[in-house]
């Protein structure tokens, strides 16, 4: 009994070590990177209704309306709403790169770094349909990310987020990549890169690093019934969102084509379908007539496997 106990307690210590030897190390990575993650707060002003505090608005005939006017306080005409949100720092010159909803419709945006120096920020630009927005910071001395290539991870990849959850400074979230190229409803502009690291509010806009501390992506947005994380991210592919960012250099916004197709996710039932070997590639499901598409020749049924010399 003694023997088989033992040999249990080895064994089950043996795997522990093994099982811990196998997850990465985020240390080196965090201290190198970290200091180029940035709080993004935002502040709006809100124009308020006209009224009386604690009472009603009054039709201009009513008694009593002079006498609540005279002597009833007034309630504020304005007031301020904020905002919290993560960014990151691209270059040098202050380009931090966040997400367009962290600061749509901001009056005032300010900038922490991790060394508490704290800067006014500009938008530089920002784009709705892929949720990625250019602020631009005057200061020095700035540490920057080093950016990665999306394309090369793989599913199953570790993956780390740092960025400022509820206004939580530097908090460091790790996880594995679940799915690329994911497509979401009513986001038909960005091949999301899926993931189960935890996100919460005030993570929009922070980067996703690879194990060789490379911004992969932007986390952008959760999938969620209860408004909190379950497991379900997405981040904005690098690559994308700096084909966007040098549009917002040239010109403050986002011109882009229109080629006159719908598409859908090609799934496996569908490839079977259509004798494919993989699920790849995008369904074309729709084709506008006489548009560019309908001119090129392209027909509804169609699967686009690559497009301008890239993978689908």
């Amino acid at each position: 009994m003694f023997k088989r106990s033992l040999l249990f307690f080895l064994g089950a210590l043996f795997a522990g070590s093994v099982w811990s030897a196998e997850l990465p190390d985020f240390t080196a990575l965090v201290e190198k990177q970290g200091a180029a993650v940035v709080n993004v707060s935002t502040t709006q002003i809100i124009e308020a209704p006209q009224g009386l505090q604690g009472f009603p608005n009054l039709p201009e005939n009513d008694p009593f309306n002079e006498f609540f006017r005279r002597f009833a306080p007034q309630m504020p005409q304005q007031r301020e709403s904020r905002s919290l949100g993560s960014g990151f720092i691209i270059n040098t010159e202050g380009y931090i790169l966040t997400n367009a909803h962290v600061v749509d419709r901001a009056d005032k945006i300010t900038v922490r770094l991790t060394d508490k120096r704290e800067f006014k920020a500009t938008v530089v630009g920002a784009d709705k349909r892929t949720d990625v927005a250019l602020l631009k910071i005057e200061a020095s001395g700035l540490p920057q990310v080093v950016l990665g290539n999306p394309e090369q991870l793989k599913v199953g990849e570790w993956v780390l987020a740092i960025g400022s959850p509820f206004g939580f400074d530097s908090s460091v979230t790790a996880g594995i990549v679940s799915a690329k190229g994911r497509s979401l409803p009513q986001e038909n502009f960005v091949p999301f890169i899926q993931t189960d690291v935890a996100i919460n509010p005030g993570n929009s806009g922070g980067p996703l690093f690879n194990l060789k501390g490379e911004v992969v992506g932007i986390n952008s947005q959760i999938y969620s019934r209860s408004g909190g994380y379950m497991g379900l991210s997405f981040a904005i592919p690098i690559d994308v969102a700096m084909d966007v960012v040098a549009q917002l250099r040239a010109t403050g916004k986002v011109t882009r084509g229109r080629i006159g197709v719908s598409i859908q996710e090609m799934t496996r039932e569908l490839a079977d379908s259509f004798g494919l070997a993989k699920a790849e590639g995008a369904l074309i499901s729709g084709v506008e007539r006489g548009g560019p598409a309908d001119r090129a020749g392209v027909r509804a049924s169609d699967v686009i496997l690559k497009f301008n010399g890239k993978p689908v």
